[in-house]
């Protein structure tokens, strides 16, 4: 059951999760949404329930294969998101991908922010991961700092999400998308 009357608030455009893995999209995604009343779509899920596991992707066929999967993977999700309210949390590389950042600016773009410290627990917990093969924090760290400067230049808006539960998280990141739609109605104006 979808409740239309509460997106309007926050915007018209699909919201999109980015942020570095174990960060938390999928499961602020899913409270945000059901806040929202929106749709939820997790493109690692998606891509799963297609191809199966990502570590089987990577193992069998590579990266950039896996990247090329994820690629169409949030092109058809954002393509579908355009007509209904509807919040996509994405891989954390998905972002490295000029076209999924192209059209990704067609939506209001939050970036989940943490550190190391944040997902430490999480990482150690989750060995199905392929890029964190090995040493899983010293990798997560590297590509963290890589893609650190893309998440914050695509974001519309940054939360920090090193403290608090899922729906305090959740109660925040609605209340920061109201004031960045307020916000954008006073600039069209």
């Amino acid at each position: 059951m979808l409740h239309r009357s509460n997106i309007g608030p926050v915007g018209d455009r699909p919201i999109v999760l980015i942020g570095p893995m174990a960060v938390g999209k999928s499961a602020i995604g899913q409270q945000l949404a059901q806040q929202l009343g929106a749709r939820f779509v997790d493109t690692d899920a998606v891509i799963v329930a297609g191809h199966g596991s990502i570590a089987e992707i990577f193992a069998g066929r590579g990266e950039h294969a896996f990247r090329e999967i994820e690629a169409r993977t949030v092109a058809h999700a954002v393509e579908e998101a355009e007509a209904t309210p509807t919040v996509i949390s994405l891989g954390g590389g998905a972002v490295l991908d000029s076209g999924t950042q192209q059209l990704i600016s067609r939506c209001t773009v939050v970036y989940l922010e943490c550190d190391a410290e944040t997902v430490a627990d999480r990482i150690a917990r989750n060995s199905g991961r392929p890029l964190l093969a090995g040493d899983a924090m010293s990798r997560w760290t590297a590509m963290f700092a890589t893609r650190r400067p893309v998440y914050e230049r695509l974001a519309d808006i940054t939360l920090d999400v090193r403290h608090g539960s899922i729906p305090e998280l959740g109660g925040r990141l609605e209340a920061a998308l109201r004031n960045h739609a307020a916000a954008k109605q006073e600039v069209e104006k």
